[in-house]
Protein backbone atom coordinates (compact mmCIF):
# COMPACT_ATOMS: atom_id res chain seq x y z
CA UNK A 1 0.00 0.00 0.00
CA UNK A 2 1.13 3.54 -1.29
CA UNK A 3 2.33 6.30 1.40
CA UNK A 4 -0.51 8.44 0.50
CA UNK A 5 -3.21 5.83 0.84
CA UNK A 6 -2.46 5.59 3.97
CA UNK A 7 -1.92 9.00 4.87
CA UNK A 8 -5.48 9.24 3.11
CA UNK A 9 -6.86 6.36 5.21
CA UNK A 10 -5.56 8.09 8.92
CA UNK A 11 -6.94 11.24 7.77
CA UNK A 12 -10.47 9.81 7.51
CA UNK A 13 -10.28 8.05 10.27
CA UNK A 14 -9.39 10.97 12.29
CA UNK A 15 -12.22 12.91 10.02
CA UNK A 16 -14.49 9.82 11.56
CA UNK A 17 -13.48 10.04 14.85
CA UNK A 18 -13.72 13.94 14.93
CA UNK A 19 -16.90 13.57 13.28
CA UNK A 20 -18.58 11.10 15.57
CA UNK A 21 -16.89 12.85 19.50
CA UNK A 22 -18.20 16.33 17.97
CA UNK A 23 -21.59 14.65 16.86
CA UNK A 24 -21.84 12.85 20.44
CA UNK A 25 -21.11 16.24 22.52
CA UNK A 26 -23.78 17.89 20.47
CA UNK A 27 -26.61 15.41 20.40
CA UNK A 28 -25.49 14.01 23.99
CA UNK A 29 -23.94 16.77 25.68
CA UNK A 30 -20.56 17.17 27.40
CA UNK A 31 -18.05 20.54 27.17
CA UNK A 32 -18.56 22.50 24.11
CA UNK A 33 -16.36 24.80 24.13
CA UNK A 34 -14.75 23.43 21.05
CA UNK A 35 -17.67 24.57 19.60
CA UNK A 36 -17.55 28.33 20.20
CA UNK A 37 -16.83 30.47 17.03
CA UNK A 38 -15.91 33.12 19.01
CA UNK A 39 -16.43 34.81 22.45
CA UNK A 40 -20.01 35.81 23.53
CA UNK A 41 -21.47 38.47 24.47
CA UNK A 42 -21.78 39.53 28.07
CA UNK A 43 -25.55 38.94 28.48
CA UNK A 44 -25.32 35.09 27.05
CA UNK A 45 -22.17 34.05 28.06
CA UNK A 46 -23.86 31.37 30.83
CA UNK A 47 -25.11 29.91 28.51
CA UNK A 48 -22.48 29.70 25.37
CA UNK A 49 -22.72 25.77 25.46
CA UNK A 50 -26.45 25.32 25.42
CA UNK A 51 -26.13 26.08 21.03
CA UNK A 52 -29.43 25.29 20.63
CA UNK A 53 -31.12 28.09 23.05
CA UNK A 54 -30.14 29.98 19.90
CA UNK A 55 -29.82 27.76 16.98
CA UNK A 56 -33.11 25.60 17.60
CA UNK A 57 -32.07 24.09 14.05
CA UNK A 58 -29.71 22.93 13.07
CA UNK A 59 -29.90 24.28 9.18
CA UNK A 60 -31.81 27.41 10.50
CA UNK A 61 -31.34 30.77 9.50
CA UNK A 62 -32.58 34.20 10.68
CA UNK A 63 -36.05 33.02 10.92
CA UNK A 64 -34.99 30.70 13.19
CA UNK A 65 -32.66 32.69 15.44
CA UNK A 66 -35.35 35.06 15.42
CA UNK A 67 -37.50 33.32 17.05
CA UNK A 68 -35.34 32.26 20.03
CA UNK A 69 -34.40 36.14 20.54
CA UNK A 70 -38.26 36.81 20.81
CA UNK A 71 -38.76 33.49 23.05
CA UNK A 72 -36.71 35.29 25.46
CA UNK A 73 -36.68 38.93 25.17
CA UNK A 74 -40.33 39.37 23.19
CA UNK A 75 -42.37 39.67 26.37
CA UNK A 76 -39.95 42.37 27.39
CA UNK A 77 -40.08 44.47 24.30
CA UNK A 78 -43.71 44.40 24.25
CA UNK A 79 -44.16 46.01 28.17
CA UNK A 80 -41.72 48.53 26.82
CA UNK A 81 -43.45 49.78 24.16
CA UNK A 82 -41.13 48.76 21.49
CA UNK A 83 -40.07 51.77 19.57
CA UNK A 84 -38.25 49.95 16.71
CA UNK A 85 -41.00 46.94 16.50
CA UNK A 86 -40.74 44.20 13.56
CA UNK A 87 -44.19 45.76 12.19
CA UNK A 88 -42.70 49.07 11.41
CA UNK A 89 -40.12 47.75 9.16
CA UNK A 90 -42.71 45.23 7.64
CA UNK A 91 -45.18 47.83 6.80
CA UNK A 92 -44.43 48.05 2.64
CA UNK A 93 -44.34 52.06 2.78
CA UNK A 94 -41.14 51.19 5.11
CA UNK A 95 -39.50 48.98 2.14
CA UNK A 96 -36.76 51.64 1.53
CA UNK A 97 -35.98 51.72 5.20
CA UNK A 98 -35.60 47.85 5.15
CA UNK A 99 -33.32 48.11 2.60
CA UNK A 100 -30.35 50.44 4.71
CA UNK A 101 -31.56 48.68 7.81
CA UNK A 102 -33.43 45.66 8.22
CA UNK A 103 -34.49 45.67 11.35
CA UNK A 104 -37.04 42.87 11.30
CA UNK A 105 -34.24 40.32 12.51
CA UNK A 106 -32.29 40.92 15.70
CA UNK A 107 -29.19 39.83 14.76
CA UNK A 108 -28.90 42.40 12.10
CA UNK A 109 -27.89 44.50 14.96
CA UNK A 110 -27.09 41.71 17.50
CA UNK A 111 -24.72 39.05 16.00
CA UNK A 112 -23.09 36.72 18.45
CA UNK A 113 -19.62 35.48 18.36
CA UNK A 114 -18.08 38.77 16.76
CA UNK A 115 -15.91 40.27 19.94
CA UNK A 116 -13.97 42.36 17.37
CA UNK A 117 -16.80 44.54 16.62
CA UNK A 118 -19.33 44.06 19.41
CA UNK A 119 -20.11 47.42 21.18
CA UNK A 120 -22.40 48.28 24.27
CA UNK A 121 -25.27 46.32 24.96
CA UNK A 122 -24.45 43.95 22.43
CA UNK A 123 -25.15 46.19 19.24
CA UNK A 124 -22.43 44.30 16.13
CA UNK A 125 -23.46 47.39 14.22
CA UNK A 126 -21.63 50.80 13.66
CA UNK A 127 -22.21 53.19 16.41
CA UNK A 128 -23.71 55.87 13.71
CA UNK A 129 -26.45 53.44 12.41
CA UNK A 130 -29.05 55.55 13.23
CA UNK A 131 -27.55 57.57 10.55
CA UNK A 132 -28.87 54.90 7.70
CA UNK A 133 -32.82 56.15 8.29
CA UNK A 134 -32.54 59.98 10.35
CA UNK A 135 -29.72 61.34 8.04
CA UNK A 136 -32.13 64.69 7.97
CA UNK A 137 -33.17 64.60 11.57
CA UNK A 138 -31.84 68.48 11.53
CA UNK A 139 -34.53 69.42 9.25
CA UNK A 140 -37.29 68.55 12.07
CA UNK A 141 -35.07 68.88 15.21
CA UNK A 142 -32.58 71.84 14.59
CA UNK A 143 -30.97 71.25 18.14
CA UNK A 144 -29.69 68.06 16.86
CA UNK A 145 -28.24 69.40 13.82
CA UNK A 146 -24.02 69.12 14.26
CA UNK A 147 -24.50 66.50 16.69
CA UNK A 148 -22.29 62.53 16.03
CA UNK A 149 -24.33 60.20 15.05
CA UNK A 150 -22.28 57.88 16.93
CA UNK A 151 -23.56 59.69 20.45
CA UNK A 152 -27.73 58.63 19.90
CA UNK A 153 -27.61 55.78 22.28
CA UNK A 154 -25.77 57.72 24.82
CA UNK A 155 -27.54 57.32 28.47
CA UNK A 156 -29.97 60.35 28.51
CA UNK A 157 -30.72 60.32 24.68
CA UNK A 158 -32.20 57.63 22.87
CA UNK A 159 -32.73 54.07 23.45
CA UNK A 160 -33.63 51.57 20.12
CA UNK A 161 -35.58 50.28 21.30
CA UNK A 162 -37.58 51.43 24.15
CA UNK A 163 -37.44 55.60 23.91
CA UNK A 164 -40.42 56.50 26.75
CA UNK A 165 -37.74 58.51 28.95
CA UNK A 166 -36.97 60.92 26.04
CA UNK A 167 -40.16 61.55 24.95
CA UNK A 168 -41.08 65.20 24.32
CA UNK A 169 -44.76 65.20 26.18
CA UNK A 170 -42.66 63.42 29.26
CA UNK A 171 -39.52 66.10 28.98
CA UNK A 172 -41.93 68.33 28.97
CA UNK A 173 -43.87 67.65 32.00
CA UNK A 174 -40.36 67.83 33.81
CA UNK A 175 -39.40 71.42 32.61
CA UNK A 176 -38.60 73.18 35.97
CA UNK A 177 -38.85 70.29 38.65
CA UNK A 178 -37.10 70.07 42.00
CA UNK A 179 -34.08 68.31 41.15
CA UNK A 180 -34.18 66.78 44.48
CA UNK A 181 -37.80 66.28 45.52
CA UNK A 182 -39.08 67.01 49.37
CA UNK A 183 -40.42 63.87 49.99
CA UNK A 184 -37.69 61.57 48.61
CA UNK A 185 -39.45 58.08 49.07
CA UNK A 186 -39.54 55.06 46.88
CA UNK A 187 -43.19 54.47 46.28
CA UNK A 188 -44.08 51.11 47.51
CA UNK A 189 -47.33 49.50 45.60
CA UNK A 190 -49.53 48.29 48.81
CA UNK A 191 -50.86 44.88 48.10
CA UNK A 192 -54.52 44.40 49.85
CA UNK A 193 -55.08 41.12 50.23
CA UNK A 194 -58.58 40.11 48.26
CA UNK A 195 -61.69 39.18 50.67
CA UNK A 196 -62.38 35.83 50.67
CA UNK A 197 -64.11 33.66 52.87
CA UNK A 198 -61.20 31.38 54.06
CA UNK A 199 -59.85 33.05 57.57
CA UNK A 200 -55.75 33.69 57.40
CA UNK A 201 -53.69 30.86 59.20
CA UNK A 202 -52.71 31.50 62.81
CA UNK A 203 -48.93 32.22 63.46
CA UNK A 204 -47.18 28.68 64.49
CA UNK A 205 -45.66 28.19 67.58
CA UNK A 206 -42.15 26.02 67.91
CA UNK A 207 -44.18 23.02 69.15
CA UNK A 208 -46.34 23.40 65.94
CA UNK A 209 -42.87 23.07 64.11
CA UNK A 210 -43.50 19.43 63.46
CA UNK A 211 -39.17 19.39 62.55
CA UNK A 212 -37.72 16.13 63.27
CA UNK A 213 -36.24 15.97 67.15
CA UNK A 214 -32.86 16.53 66.11
CA UNK A 215 -33.45 19.50 64.33
CA UNK A 216 -36.19 21.14 66.47
CA UNK A 217 -33.43 21.10 69.53
CA UNK A 218 -31.66 23.50 67.72
CA UNK A 219 -32.49 26.89 69.02
CA UNK A 220 -30.82 28.52 65.94
CA UNK A 221 -33.00 27.01 63.39
CA UNK A 222 -36.45 27.40 66.10
CA UNK A 223 -35.29 30.74 66.54
CA UNK A 224 -34.70 31.90 63.14
CA UNK A 225 -37.68 29.82 61.37
CA UNK A 226 -40.38 31.37 64.12
CA UNK A 227 -39.32 35.36 63.04
CA UNK A 228 -40.38 34.51 59.46
CA UNK A 229 -43.18 35.36 57.49
CA UNK A 230 -43.67 31.29 56.65
CA UNK A 231 -44.13 31.01 60.54
CA UNK A 232 -46.84 33.59 60.78
CA UNK A 233 -48.18 32.38 57.55
CA UNK A 234 -49.18 28.86 58.96
CA UNK A 235 -45.96 27.17 57.06
CA UNK A 236 -44.33 24.76 58.91
CA UNK A 237 -41.14 21.87 57.94
CA UNK A 238 -43.19 20.22 56.43
CA UNK A 239 -44.41 22.32 54.20
CA UNK A 240 -41.11 22.77 52.34
CA UNK A 241 -39.45 19.56 53.33
CA UNK A 242 -41.79 16.78 52.47
CA UNK A 243 -42.06 15.54 49.02
CA UNK A 244 -45.57 15.60 47.57
CA UNK A 245 -44.85 12.11 45.82
CA UNK A 246 -43.48 10.75 48.67
CA UNK A 247 -44.36 12.03 51.99
CA UNK A 248 -42.54 9.50 54.26
CA UNK A 249 -39.07 10.76 53.18
CA UNK A 250 -38.30 14.43 53.37
CA UNK A 251 -36.35 17.17 51.19
CA UNK A 252 -33.01 17.20 53.58
CA UNK A 253 -31.90 20.83 51.37
CA UNK A 254 -35.18 22.02 49.45
CA UNK A 255 -34.32 23.65 46.19
CA UNK A 256 -35.51 26.65 43.82
CA UNK A 257 -38.40 24.07 42.91
CA UNK A 258 -39.85 23.73 46.33
CA UNK A 259 -39.68 27.57 46.45
CA UNK A 260 -41.67 27.78 43.33
CA UNK A 261 -44.37 26.63 44.41
CA UNK A 262 -45.42 29.25 46.43
CA UNK A 263 -42.89 31.87 44.77
CA UNK A 264 -43.69 31.28 41.11
CA UNK A 265 -43.42 35.08 39.86
CA UNK A 266 -40.04 35.03 41.86
CA UNK A 267 -38.66 32.27 40.64
CA UNK A 268 -39.83 33.01 36.95
CA UNK A 269 -38.09 36.07 37.20
CA UNK A 270 -34.93 34.73 38.69
CA UNK A 271 -34.07 32.66 35.84
CA UNK A 272 -34.59 35.31 33.31
CA UNK A 273 -31.80 37.06 34.91
CA UNK A 274 -27.70 36.44 35.14
CA UNK A 275 -28.31 34.79 38.25
CA UNK A 276 -30.78 32.43 36.94
CA UNK A 277 -30.56 31.91 33.64
CA UNK A 278 -28.23 28.50 33.63
CA UNK A 279 -31.01 26.72 35.04
CA UNK A 280 -33.44 27.92 32.52
CA UNK A 281 -31.92 26.32 29.72
CA UNK A 282 -31.05 23.05 31.55
CA UNK A 283 -27.17 23.07 31.02
CA UNK A 284 -25.43 20.30 32.15
CA UNK A 285 -21.08 20.04 32.80
CA UNK A 286 -21.22 16.62 30.85
CA UNK A 287 -24.06 14.29 30.49
CA UNK A 288 -23.79 10.71 30.48
CA UNK A 289 -23.96 9.70 26.79
CA UNK A 290 -25.38 5.81 25.59
CA UNK A 291 -21.57 5.95 24.22
CA UNK A 292 -20.62 6.16 27.59
CA UNK A 293 -18.20 8.72 26.89
CA UNK A 294 -19.06 11.52 29.66
CA UNK A 295 -20.52 11.99 32.78
CA UNK A 296 -23.68 12.38 34.02
CA UNK A 297 -23.04 15.74 36.36
CA UNK A 298 -26.05 18.21 35.95
CA UNK A 299 -24.41 21.67 35.60
CA UNK A 300 -24.80 23.88 38.91
CA UNK A 301 -26.63 27.31 38.87
CA UNK A 302 -24.30 30.48 37.54
CA UNK A 303 -21.26 30.99 40.48
CA UNK A 304 -19.73 34.11 41.01
CA UNK A 305 -16.67 32.98 39.42
CA UNK A 306 -18.10 32.56 35.92
CA UNK A 307 -19.07 36.58 36.04
CA UNK A 308 -17.29 38.41 33.53
CA UNK A 309 -17.44 41.39 36.39
CA UNK A 310 -15.54 41.61 39.55
CA UNK A 311 -16.47 39.49 41.80
CA UNK A 312 -15.07 38.58 45.99
CA UNK A 313 -12.71 35.67 45.80
CA UNK A 314 -14.66 33.98 48.49
CA UNK A 315 -17.90 33.93 47.01
CA UNK A 316 -16.25 32.06 44.19
CA UNK A 317 -17.87 28.32 43.45
CA UNK A 318 -20.93 29.21 45.82
CA UNK A 319 -24.22 27.87 43.61
CA UNK A 320 -26.10 31.32 42.93
CA UNK A 321 -29.82 29.94 44.07
CA UNK A 322 -32.84 31.30 46.55
CA UNK A 323 -30.56 30.73 50.05
CA UNK A 324 -27.88 31.85 49.04
CA UNK A 325 -29.24 35.39 49.55
CA UNK A 326 -32.25 34.54 51.71
CA UNK A 327 -30.84 32.00 53.88
CA UNK A 328 -32.45 28.49 54.77
CA UNK A 329 -34.35 29.47 57.53
CA UNK A 330 -34.45 33.27 58.43
CA UNK A 331 -35.15 34.35 54.97
CA UNK A 332 -34.09 37.88 56.04
CA UNK A 333 -35.01 40.53 53.56
CA UNK A 334 -32.50 43.26 54.70
CA UNK A 335 -29.72 41.06 54.44
CA UNK A 336 -31.04 39.68 51.17
CA UNK A 337 -31.51 42.99 50.51
CA UNK A 338 -27.47 44.60 50.92
CA UNK A 339 -25.45 42.05 52.66
CA UNK A 340 -26.13 39.47 49.69
CA UNK A 341 -25.31 41.71 47.33
CA UNK A 342 -22.06 43.09 48.41
CA UNK A 343 -21.01 39.20 49.56
CA UNK A 344 -19.67 38.34 46.13
CA UNK A 345 -20.07 41.68 44.10
CA UNK A 346 -16.38 43.54 43.97
CA UNK A 347 -17.05 46.03 41.70
CA UNK A 348 -16.50 49.92 42.06
CA UNK A 349 -19.66 51.09 42.26
CA UNK A 350 -21.05 47.91 44.93
CA UNK A 351 -17.49 49.13 47.00
CA UNK A 352 -18.51 52.71 46.76
CA UNK A 353 -21.98 51.68 48.26
CA UNK A 354 -21.53 51.94 52.26
CA UNK A 355 -19.94 55.23 51.83
CA UNK A 356 -23.11 56.50 49.53
CA UNK A 357 -25.63 58.76 50.51
CA UNK A 358 -28.07 56.14 49.19
CA UNK A 359 -26.33 53.89 51.72
CA UNK A 360 -26.62 56.63 54.78
CA UNK A 361 -30.60 56.92 54.24
CA UNK A 362 -31.01 53.21 54.28
CA UNK A 363 -29.05 52.86 57.58
CA UNK A 364 -31.63 55.37 58.91
CA UNK A 365 -34.79 53.52 57.56
CA UNK A 366 -32.98 50.32 59.38
CA UNK A 367 -32.80 51.93 62.89
CA UNK A 368 -36.34 53.28 62.43
CA UNK A 369 -35.62 56.84 62.29
CA UNK A 370 -37.36 57.03 59.02
CA UNK A 371 -40.20 56.11 57.02
CA UNK A 372 -40.47 52.75 54.94
CA UNK A 373 -38.90 53.24 51.14
CA UNK A 374 -36.74 56.13 52.03
CA UNK A 375 -33.77 54.60 52.26
CA UNK A 376 -32.07 53.00 49.23
CA UNK A 377 -30.39 49.44 49.39
CA UNK A 378 -29.03 47.46 46.14
CA UNK A 379 -32.18 45.69 45.68
CA UNK A 380 -34.59 49.16 45.29
CA UNK A 381 -32.68 49.64 42.07
CA UNK A 382 -31.91 46.48 40.69
CA UNK A 383 -34.45 44.14 42.29
CA UNK A 384 -37.24 46.37 42.61
CA UNK A 385 -41.29 45.64 43.49
CA UNK A 386 -43.56 45.96 40.75
CA UNK A 387 -47.63 46.09 40.36
CA UNK A 388 -48.22 42.20 38.88
CA UNK A 389 -51.72 40.46 38.43
CA UNK A 390 -51.07 36.20 39.57
CA UNK A 391 -52.13 33.91 38.10
CA UNK A 392 -55.87 34.04 39.82
CA UNK A 393 -56.31 37.66 38.30
CA UNK A 394 -55.33 39.50 41.65
CA UNK A 395 -53.30 42.47 41.85
CA UNK A 396 -50.43 42.16 44.03
CA UNK A 397 -46.57 43.56 44.47
CA UNK A 398 -43.34 41.38 44.39
CA UNK A 399 -39.84 41.80 44.00
CA UNK A 400 -38.83 40.89 40.37
CA UNK A 401 -35.93 38.73 41.06
CA UNK A 402 -34.52 39.96 37.27
CA UNK A 403 -31.93 41.71 38.24
CA UNK A 404 -31.21 43.38 34.66
CA UNK A 405 -34.73 44.14 33.74
CA UNK A 406 -34.40 47.39 34.56
CA UNK A 407 -30.62 47.84 34.79
CA UNK A 408 -29.39 47.23 31.21
CA UNK A 409 -29.21 49.99 29.52
CA UNK A 410 -29.29 52.12 32.69
CA UNK A 411 -32.16 54.61 31.11
CA UNK A 412 -34.58 51.82 32.24
CA UNK A 413 -34.39 52.90 35.62
CA UNK A 414 -35.38 56.42 35.28
CA UNK A 415 -38.84 56.02 35.56
CA UNK A 416 -38.83 53.10 37.81
CA UNK A 417 -37.07 54.20 40.04
CA UNK A 418 -34.88 57.00 39.94
CA UNK A 419 -37.92 59.30 39.86
CA UNK A 420 -39.53 58.46 43.17
CA UNK A 421 -36.72 60.45 44.46
CA UNK A 422 -34.98 63.20 41.86
CA UNK A 423 -36.36 65.30 39.19
CA UNK A 424 -35.88 63.88 35.53
CA UNK A 425 -33.03 66.57 34.81
CA UNK A 426 -30.54 65.06 37.55
CA UNK A 427 -31.52 62.15 37.06
CA UNK A 428 -30.09 61.96 33.26
CA UNK A 429 -27.30 63.86 33.86
CA UNK A 430 -26.32 61.36 36.59
CA UNK A 431 -27.16 58.37 34.71
CA UNK A 432 -24.85 59.78 31.71
CA UNK A 433 -22.00 60.25 34.20
CA UNK A 434 -19.81 57.15 34.18
CA UNK A 435 -17.73 58.73 37.04
CA UNK A 436 -20.59 59.28 38.92
CA UNK A 437 -21.98 55.86 38.79
CA UNK A 438 -19.11 54.15 39.30
CA UNK A 439 -18.43 56.12 43.14
CA UNK A 440 -22.40 55.10 43.32
CA UNK A 441 -23.75 58.71 43.20
CA UNK A 442 -21.42 60.05 45.69
CA UNK A 443 -21.66 63.82 45.01
CA UNK A 444 -23.24 65.59 41.60
CA UNK A 445 -23.06 64.94 37.86
CA UNK A 446 -20.16 66.32 35.78
CA UNK A 447 -22.30 65.98 32.71
CA UNK A 448 -25.49 67.84 31.34
CA UNK A 449 -28.10 65.96 29.20
CA UNK A 450 -29.82 68.95 27.07
CA UNK A 451 -32.88 66.85 26.25
CA UNK A 452 -35.00 69.12 28.51
CA UNK A 453 -33.48 72.95 27.75
CA UNK A 454 -34.56 71.73 24.09
CA UNK A 455 -37.48 71.08 24.41
CA UNK A 456 -37.83 74.09 26.93
CA UNK A 457 -36.38 75.88 24.16
CA UNK A 458 -39.02 74.60 21.38
CA UNK A 459 -42.34 75.94 23.79
CA UNK A 460 -40.63 79.07 24.04
CA UNK A 461 -40.13 79.68 20.40
CA UNK A 462 -44.07 78.65 20.00
CA UNK A 463 -45.21 81.02 23.04
CA UNK A 464 -45.66 78.08 25.49
CA UNK A 465 -43.11 79.13 28.10
CA UNK A 466 -43.93 77.88 31.70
Amino acid sequence: MSRTKILWIVWVLLTLTAGGYAAAVILEGGNRDFLLIGRTTDGHHQIELSCDACHTSAFGGEDDLQKACVNCHGAELKTANDSHPKSKFTNPRNADRVAKLDARYCVTCHREHKPDITNAMAVTMPDDYCFLCHEDIAKDRPSHAGLPFDGCAAAGCHNFHDNRALYEDFLEKHIGADQHLPVQKVALKIWTAPETDAKPAKPLTAAAMDAPSYKAEDPKIVTAWAKTAHAASGVNCSGCHTKRTDPDNGIERPGMAVCAACHKDQQATFVEGKHGMRLREGLFVSAKSSFGLFDATPMTPMTPDAARVPMKADAHGTAIGCETCHGAHGYDAAKAQVDACMGCHDDAHTKAYPDSPHAAAWQVEAQGLAPKGTGVSCATCHLPRVQHKNSYGEERVFVTHNQNDNLRPNEKMVRGVCLDCHGLEFTLDALADPALIANNFKGQPSRHVESIDWVAARLKKRGKAQ
